[in-house]
């Protein structure tokens, strides 16, 4: 089984050394390199091609956001994992649309980080159970409260937009049964509805009709 190459871009050397230390234990993971700027984390994405990619936002030379969005648009297939301190919804929502797939707080990062990171190779987006209640106080609002449109026909409720939002964010329905408190049979029950009310059958079809409604944006 080939190994996972794992780069770090963190400009705290002891950090950075723990990071390389935890990846250097696992058999299933190897260290690509490591670089402690903004000019030096480029280098080491586009001369490397590592296979995923830590990346801490607050670096000399820039911010980490101009690596992420570097990544997203040359080496798609390396996955971005925002370890830092910044726990604010707007690092948060920056990096989830610059293309990062996971957000972890270095304030409280898991005794498993090599589980996130498998789990983050695996499809998964892993994020800080703080950081997930943040976005739900922002994004949340009563279950019963309707969503205003001007199609004639019925409203979706807040959840039901924000399992849709989630959803075009490329969130999985567990993922997403995680970030907003509620059990998956739940999210699917958020799901059915919004489905019946915009009368279709799919997720792509589902995100088209809330696109136009104006319930989601690009």
């Amino acid at each position: 089984m080939s190994q996972t190459r794992i780069g770090i871009v963190e400009d705290n050397e002891d950090f950075r050394r723990s990071l390389a230390d935890a990846i250097a234990a696992e058999d299933d993971f190897a260290l690509a390199g490591v670089a402690g700027d903004v000019r030096g984390g480029m280098d080491l994405l586009m001369r490397l091609r590592p296979d995923m990619l830590l990346v801490d936002l607050d670096l000399p030379g820039g911010s980490g956001l101009d690596i992420i969005r570097q990544a997203h648009r040359h080496c798609p297939d390396c996955d971005v994992m925002v370890i830092t301190v910044f726990g604010d919804e707007q690092h948060v929502l920056d990096s989830i649309e610059a293309g990062a797939s996971g957000y972890l707080l270095k304030s409280c990062l898991p005794r498993d980080l090599v589980g996130q990171l498998h789990a983050l190779r695996e499809g998964g987006s892993p994020i800080s159970p703080v950081i997930a209640r943040r976005l739900l106080t922002r994004l949340g609002a009563p279950k019963d409260q309707p969503v205003a449109s001007d199609s004639g026909d019925p409203s979706l409720s807040q959840r039901e937009v924000l399992v849709l939002q989630y959803a075009a964010k490329g969130f999985n329905y567990d993922e997403i049964a995680q970030l907003i408190g509620v059990s998956r049979h739940t999210v699917m029950t958020y799901v059915k509805r919004s489905y019946r009310k915009l009368q279709v059958n799919s997720k792509v079809e589902a995100l088209h009709e809330a696109r136009q409604l104006g319930l989601l944006h690009d």
